[in-house]
């Protein structure tokens, strides 16, 4: 029995050693063993796991061990295979099922701890490959996987340094055309988009899809005509801008589907298995940036309107990330921005008032004063206001 160190891990560590690029804190690390049975797992102490194929978890650190194997295509999309995991598979038949060269490479396991200075096992040239900054197919087996085409695309968001070899890229697209593409599932899709979505280059993610042709074929058809408005490029994506490097998935969804009309906006959302509080950011937004106030505009009544509309009282860190998809899109204005700024200004000191409003206390004084029914909201509805027009928060 072999054990071995491959995949990610490996890549991380010598992209740091090679390339400057830093490692993920915490970098998940797949196992693959060779000249092991199932039945010698379990005598180890591994407890069995896997349902396809045989994989087992460590008896103290619980990392997944699996067993080297071969894999066979036997329908369309990335269900449709056959494996084959017996002790006679070698490390190398191992590695060519994997997707990319650089994903293809492996250290002993006695090595693992210091995978960037260990012998390296690289029978794909997996090393030449991510010196030259190169994304490239293992084997024509990589045609065999739609998913392949939405992870190469979320690397090269991952890595904006990093491209498709001419031949890889070809072969994507020669697999859209043959339909691969169209057999995958939402889930899966909506997995890959959303961690390309916070990636430091997302919009090089939609670049890969546009330029293979899978784009249209991943959208529903309320939003197919529309894919020539989804953007190049998030707002402050190119330069780094604090907007984009600290927003959350739910704003750079927002961001990305800002250019859709409602309805494309819906179906699309729908159609990926988007979760629900990031569609509904999304259409907040779309709502509330199509008649933005002017600064001068956002007096108290209109704060305290448009606050009360988004419900911020009661979710205010919604209303904050929905201030912040409307700043990022106001990058585009032929000011930068500068006046949507203003406005996001006096609208925040006015929900940051409004927060250490004593609402209960407003309406126990309505109730003491004998109002009932309506008339209790009315009051505090008046007196929100009053505390806002005291606040003296309205000079920019």
């Amino acid at each position: 029995m072999q054990i071995y160190l491959v995949g990610g891990a490996v890549r991380d560590a010598l992209m740091a050693r090679e390339l400057g690029l830093p490692a993920p804190a915490q970098a998940d690390r797949d196992w693959v063993v060779v000249g092991a049975t199932p039945q010698a797992m379990v005598a180890e102490g591994y407890e069995p796991v896997g349902r396809d194929f045989p994989v087992f978890l460590h008896p103290r650190t619980h990392e997944e061990y699996a067993l080297a194997r071969t894999e066979r295509k036997t329908a369309p999309g990335y269900h449709g295979f056959a494996f084959h995991a017996e002790p006679d598979v070698t490390l190398e038949q191992d590695l060519a099922r994997r997707d990319l060269t650089i994903n293809a490479m492996a250290v002993a396991a006695q090595d693992a701890e210091h995978p960037d200075s260990a012998p390296l096992i690289d029978p794909w040239g997996g090393l030449a490959d991510l010196r030259a900054r190169t994304l490239r197919h293992v084997t024509e087996a990589f045609a065999e996987d739609p998913v392949r085409i939405l992870r190469l695309a979320r690397f090269r968001a991952r890595w904006p340094g990093f491209d498709a070899a001419p031949e890889t890229a070809a072969l994507m697209r020669a697999m859209v055309e043959r339909g691969e593409a169209d057999h995958l599932v939402a889930e899966r899709v909506w997995q890959e988009v959303s961690r390309g979505l916070m990636e430091a280059r997302p919009g090089r993610l939609l670049d890969t899809l546009r330029d293979c042709g899978a784009l249209p074929r991943l959208l529903p058809p309320a939003a197919r005509a529309q894919a020539g408005r989804l953007p190049t490029a998030l707002p402050g994506e190119a330069d780094g801008h604090p907007l984009f490097t600290g927003a959350s998935l739910a704003v750079r969804w927002a961001w990305l589907v800002a250019p859709l009309d409602a309805a494309a906006q819906q179906a699309l959302g729908a159609h990926w298995r988007v979760p629900n509080a990031l569609q509904a950011l999304a259409q907040m937004a779309q709502r509330e940036r199509a008649d933005w106030p002017a600064p001068e505009a956002l007096d108290a009544t209109e704060a305290l309107r448009r606050l009360l509309r988004c419900d911020a009282l009661r979710k205010p860190e919604r209303c904050r990330e929905l201030l912040r998809v409307i700043e990022g899109l106001a990058l585009a204005d032929p000011d930068g921005g500068d006046t949507v700024r203003r406005s996001i200004r006096r609208l925040d000191r006015a929900l940051q008032a409004l927060l250490s409003f004593d609402s209960a206390a407003a309406v126990r004084q309505a109730q003491a004063d004998g109002a009932t029914g309506e008339q209790i909201g009315e009051r505090l509805h008046t007196a929100r206001l009053q505390y806002l027009l005291q606040r003296g928060i309205w000079n920019d």
